[in-house]
């Protein structure tokens, strides 16, 4: 499957793919994956940031077929966002690459195209001489999980969460 570095021209493409992406985790988990509301006006101004910056990677996937019955297909399939990411000082491994995002629009699903995607980053995380790629899957994304696993990946922590409230408020006084 055909990845490559993304453009500014790629773009407009990848925000639609955001957009999706946004909604499915809020619909997983709306407390932990929450977006503002001004999300993708967020992202137009930071993933080219990410296309720019030498210690990051914007990627996309090349669709090998437009989708079936799209108004306006798009020329890609799915992207990948990472960056490079200062550990705390007190571990050895200084840095580590982070797979911020990872997206294949559902028409192109099943094809490979997160596999190479993940395997283009893993190379180009290797070629800046990173020693460790972290990411993090939400809980009910099964499908992911087996891919990541698939290319190496394993359970490092368990991330958990709880939303304060006013009572907890209470407690610490």
């Amino acid at each position: 499957m055909p990845t490559r570095p993304a453009t500014a021209a790629d773009i407009p493409h990848l925000l639609p793919m955001v957009a999706a992406l946004v909604e499915q985790h809020e619909a997983w988990d709306p407390e932990r994956y929450g977006a503002l509301p001004d999300v993708l006006d967020r992202y137009a101004r930071w993933l080219p940031q990410r296309a720019a910056d030498p210690r990051s990677l914007l990627l996309v996937a090349e669709a090998d077929a437009p989708p079936p019955a799209a108004a306006s297909p798009t020329p890609l399939a799915g992207f990948l966002v990472a960056t490079v990411e200062p550990n705390i000082p007190i571990y050895r491994r200084a840095e580590f690459g982070f797979i911020h995002d990872l997206w294949v629009d559902p028409p192109h699903r099943r094809r490979g195209h997160a596999t190479a995607l993940l395997r283009h980053a893993l190379a180009a995380f290797a070629a800046m001489g990173v020693a460790q790629v972290r990411l993090e899957t939400a809980a009910a994304n099964e499908p992911a999980r087996r891919l990541f696993a698939s290319l190496g990946f394993r359970v490092g922590t368990i991330d958990m969460l709880r939303a304060l409230t006013p009572d907890d408020r209470k407690d610490s006084h």
